[in-house]
């Protein structure tokens, strides 16, 4: 139940290296629509929850509807809870686009849901009102589901699960206005402290380290809610309460010690110089033998190669991984050519470029490796991501 931007939360910020170089990326899930332009992905873990409901709800359902119906009205209910589950994350996904933010996906899963935006909110008002539309959607269904209550008859079966509804909107909204990174709440926090101080920076880290605060107290109440009982013996949620309090606990821990590191990771970017990351390339041309394009590159001391065409002007990388996982004695029988990539707009960035202008480029076009060009055209060398994700766990 949140929602995130992706610039340096749980990762370096050049990406992950083992993504595909075309760009692509896993799906996060099985792909369900695209509402308003959003694609809407369901983890495989939903189906796992989707059951723990069934099974639970379906204790209280079956004192108004038989068996089996007991079960397939309790399965609906799971479905309903993640409708409003869905709704929640939609709102903050079409409020995001309606400020002028590209939202890349949706994604239900066992703890709720999450909204991944491109890129973060530009100032606090708009962080504000995408965080708040979310939760702000579940308290009007609750009131709704409570004025529904209030003036509709109901058969037994529709107001248990209006009843049901009601309450789980009611809890998804509060529990996400907790003040703490990475719940909605934690996001206003952070809006609120960057409007005050004027740094997002500042508003990151007050709304991480609470986020932890709520971690810990989200563990507290579970084993209070596990050991509970009244003064004739009963009460008490047992073993279940403890184990889902520990997993929501951690999930608002990692979020949260997420957010933190971002911000440090963050801190390094104008730190980062493509020209200082630099490798060396030793130009060849297409037809050249892998390991006499190999030889010349450890005369040259260089650490890439460039293939060029008989004018001298590049036309591809070749990729070191390819090199590396080509044996030693089909080398000779291998032109350099037939393991590089073409070097296209994206892939060629000037040798210049440095802070988040270089890590929003590595963004565009995920790849191994970049060509590094001079003003006039001439080759400086190769940038490798693996080297821009050193710099990070070293600067």
């Amino acid at each position: 139940m949140t929602h995130s931007a992706p610039p340096t939360q749980g990762k370096t910020p050049a990406g992950d290296p083992a993504a595909p170089d075309d760009g692509r990326t896993a799906r996060p899930g099985l792909f369900i629509g695209r509402p308003f332009g959003v694609p809407v992905y369901v983890s495989p873990s939903w189906f796992l929850v989707a059951v723990l409901v069934t099974v639970m709800f379906e204790g209280q359902v079956n004192d108004v509807a038989d068996r089996p119906l007991s079960y397939l009205v309790a399965f609906a209910y799971a479905v309903l809870l993640y409708g409003s589950v869905f709704v929640h994350e939609l709102s903050h996904a079409v409020t995001a686009r309606v400020l002028g933010l590209p939202v890349r996906s949706v994604t239900l899963h066992i703890l709720g849901g999450e909204t991944s935006i491109e890129r973060e909110a530009p100032t606090p008002g708009r962080e504000f009102l995408i965080a708040f539309a979310g939760p702000l959607v579940n308290l009007v269904l609750a009131g709704l589901g409570l004025f529904l209550h209030a003036v509709l008859t109901l058969p037994d079966v529709a107001l248990l699960l209006l009843e049901a509804l009601t309450f789980a909107n009611l809890l998804v909204g509060v529990f996400n206005l907790l003040p703490g990174l990475p719940l909605d709440g934690g996001r206003l926090v952070r809006a609120a402290v960057w409007k005050v101080t004027g740094r997002s920076r500042s508003g990151a880290l007050v709304a991480g380290w609470i986020g932890r605060s709520v971690a810990v107290g989200c563990l507290v109440v579970g084993a209070y809610l596990a050991t509970y009982r009244t003064e004739d013996g009963e009460g008490g949620f047992g073993w279940l309460a403890l184990l889902w309090s520990a997993l929501v606990a951690s999930f608002i821990w990692v979020g949260a010690t997420q957010s933190i590191r971002a911000e440090r990771v963050r801190d390094r970017i104008p730190l980062l110089s493509a020209r200082r990351l630099a490798r060396r390339a030793t130009l060849v041309t297409a037809d050249v033998p892998l390991a006499e394009a190999i030889r010349r590159a450890q005369e040259d001391h260089a650490g890439a190669l460039v293939i060029v065409d008989h004018d001298g002007a590049p036309r591809g990388l070749v990729n070191e991984k390819a090199v590396t996982a080509t044996p030693q004695h089909r080398r000779p029988w291998v032109s350099a050519g037939e393991l590089s990539r073409g070097v296209d707009d994206d892939l060629t960035l000037p040798a210049d470029i440095a802070g988040e202008d270089l890590i929003n480029a590595l963004r565009r076009a995920p790849a191994s490796e970049y060509l590094l060009v001079e003003p006039d055209g001439r080759v400086y060398g190769v940038l490798a991501v693996a080297d821009v994700d050193r710099a990070f766990a070293g600067i």
